[in-house]
C-alpha cells in the first residue's frame, strides 16, 4: 500500500475533524452538511484502504470478502479494526448521507461522526504499521 493512500485518509480525517471544531463555533446546517460530506469522504478511503490492505497486503482469498460485512469481520479477525459491528454502524451512517436532505436524518448522521474518529484513528496506526 502507498503511503500517499494512508496520508489522503489522514488528512480526510484531520479535515473532518477540523470541520466538527469549526462547526461548534459556527452551527449553521451548511457547516453541519460540510461536515458530513468531509466523513463520506473519511469513511470512502477508510473503507477502500481496508479492503486494499486485506488483499493486496495480507493477500486474504477475495472469495472471502463479498460484502463489507464480510470485510469488517476480516478485518476484525487480522486486528485491523477491533469492533466490527461499530465499523457497520459507520458504514451505515456513510449510506445515508445520500439522504443529507432529510434533515432529522441529516442530523442523525452528523450525532454518530464523533464515534467513528476514534475508530477510524486507529485504523490509521494499524495501517500504518501494515505498510
Amino acid at each position: 500500500m502507498s503511503r500517499l493512500s494512508v496520508e489522503a485518509l489522514e488528512l480526510a480525517v484531520t479535515a473532518l475533524e477540523e470541520g466538527l471544531r469549526e462547526y461548534a463555533d459556527y452551527p449553521v446546517s451548511t457547516m453541519r452538511d460540510g461536515v458530513i460530506q468531509r466523513f463520506e469522504i473519511a469513511m470512502d478511503l477508510a473503507w477502500k484502504l481496508l479492503q486494499r490492505t486485506l488483499k493486496d497486503i495480507l493477500a486474504i482469498n477475495p472469495g472471502l470478502i463479498r460484502t463489507k460485512e464480510d470485510m469488517f469481520r476480516v478485518a476484525a479477525e487480522y486486528e485491523l479494526i477491533t469492533n466490527t459491528e461499530r465499523w457497520l454502524a459507520h458504514y451505515e451512517a456513510r449510506n445515508q448521507t445520500s439522504h443529507i436532505y432529510d434533515g432529522n436524518l441529516a442530523a442523525q448522521v452528523f450525532e454518530h461522526i464523533p464515534t467513528f474518529l476514534p475508530d477510524v484513528r486507529e485504523l490509521l496506526t494499524r495501517l500504518k504499521d501494515a505498510a
